[in-house]
């Protein structure tokens, strides 16, 4: 069940949320009500992975119990290697296995291995869980408050990528307080900006996206124009899509009484490649600083370690996003590019900001062409369309306005954050026009084939 249907919105939703708050009084009644609807999101999906999901996270739950009554290492280390394997085995033995039979000539492997939906991110919370005993964190959740913390629908499947200590705490605060009402409108108003950016924008702009890199995918090398058009649209779209569900999920976390971190602040406006990362999957960059840079050794071992460190480090963070070397190749592009950005600081050397944003955004891009393409031939040729290399031509935008909307929102507009719960103040005049806008979008997606969020394959 995607958020950007009725079904969700309205059938999903609603009795959710009542029923939430007839329980609100009651902390373990309210925290069952969310793993119950969590599971039952979850199993909308296919029914089948829920056993593993319940199954996984009472193992590794059972695993930090068994630390603080022992005290032994031994326990989070295994949590830690348990849920690499298992991220392993679903998301990578298929693809290690087809690439070793390339590079020895033999066929590629007849099985395949299904995908639990979402793995990639519950596997990170449960790991970061256990790096975090490791490190002395005294903390060892309850089962149900653990249960939560993993399954809590609105970042199950694709984020936020949430730690214990940031979710945990809140779970024993009644959402009935002062705040409930303003929660509640403001939650209900990053949802619906999420729900524009996804139905409205991001779903737009892939009509015109999808059938030029499926004509690159073919063979044929794009003219200028609809090279370019291709991975500008991309562009725009796989900001919006993601930034759009990590609206929702946030907006629907704040319905709920709990706050979630957020995960964008205009990444588009970065005036160099390092500032990118500090704006773009928030959660993603400090997870990889946090559980993979600094334990590698960050900038602690002189200048060629630490390059050694960012490409290592990004080369995972490509290859978490997909089990293709397209994906290992696009995370070493930026790891080398935040390399660079490195050395260049210490030279003391700086770029006017109008000539670094230029500058980033290019290499972001071209960095996008490689991400969006479903294998190397198909990204060459769209770069070398690009490049001028496919003659000048002409092509189409589906939906101008749209994309020129989207380009000014992402180039100029505020951050989400800042505008539901800095800039907006609830309102009768804001909420008539919301509630407008809100019918027209259900409208919307009601008349169109649902698209699953870009980062749910992830």
């Amino acid at each position: 069940m995607l958020f950007s249907t009725q079904a969700f919105l309205l059938g999903f939703l609603p009795p959710t949320l009542a029923l939430f708050y007839l329980c609100a009084g009651h902390r373990t009644a309210r925290q069952a009500v969310l793993v119950a609807a969590s599971l039952l999101f979850y199993g909308l999906w296919n029914w089948r992975f829920v056993p593993a999901l319940v199954a996984l996270t009472l193992a590794n739950w059972a695993l930090g119990r068994a630390w603080a009554v022992t005290g032994r290492r031994l326990w989070p280390i295994t949590g830690i290697v348990l849920n690499l394997t298992i991220l392993f085995t679903f998301k990578y033995a298929h693809f290690f296995a087809e690439s070793l039979d390339w590079a020895t000539g033999r066929p590629p492997p007849a099985w395949t291995i299904l995908l639990p939906l979402g793995i990639s991110f519950f596997t990170f919370q449960k790991i970061a869980y256990h790096a975090d005993l490791l490190r002395g964190a005294r903390p060892v959740r309850g089962m149900l408050d653990f249960l939560e913390f993993v399954t809590f629908f609105p970042q199950l499947i694709a984020g936020p990528i949430v730690r214990h200590s940031e979710i945990v705490p809140q779970f024993g605060t009644s959402p009935r307080g002062p705040a409930m009402w303003e929660n509640l409108s403001r939650g209900t108003m990053l949802l619906l900006l999420g729900l524009a950016k996804k139905a409205g924008v991001a779903d737009t702009l892939a009509l015109t996206c999808n059938p030029l890199f499926a004509h690159a995918a073919t063979g044929a090398t794009p003219n200028l124009a609809e090279a370019w058009v291709a991975a500008l649209t991309y562009t725009l779209e796989i900001f919006f899509d993601f930034s759009g569900y990590s609206d929702m999920a946030i907006g629907m976390a704040l319905m709920f009484g709990l706050r979630l971190p957020f995960n964008f602040d205009v990444p588009y406006r970065a005036t160099s490649i390092r500032a990118f990362w500090q704006r773009w999957h928030m959660t993603l960059s400090r997870f990889l600083r946090d559980y993979v840079y600094i334990p590698l050794g960050g900038n602690r071992h002189g200048l060629v370690r630490q390059m050694t460190n960012l490409m290592a480090t990004m080369m995972l963070g490509g290859l978490w996003h997909g089990a293709g070397w397209t994906f290992v190749a696009w995370g070493a592009l930026h790891g080398a590019g935040l390399a660079v950005n490195h050395v260049w600081t210490r030279t003391g050397l700086r770029l006017p900001a109008l000539a670094g944003w230029a500058v980033t955004m290019l290499f972001v891009i071209i960095g996008w062409v490689l991400f969006r393409a479903p294998d190397f031939p198909t990204a060459g040729r769209v770069l070398r369309g690009m490049a001028g290399l496919g003659g000048l031509g002409h092509t189409r935008i589906l939906d101008a306005a749209v994309f020129w909307v989207a380009l000014a929102v992402a180039l100029i507009g505020p951050s989400s954050q800042d505008a539901m719960l800095r800039m907006l103040r609830p309102s009768p005049l804001v909420a008539v026009p919301a509630a407008i806008a809100f019918v027209f979008m259900l409208l919307l997606i009601g008349g169109r084939i649902p698209d699953a969020f870009i980062y749910f394959q992830f």
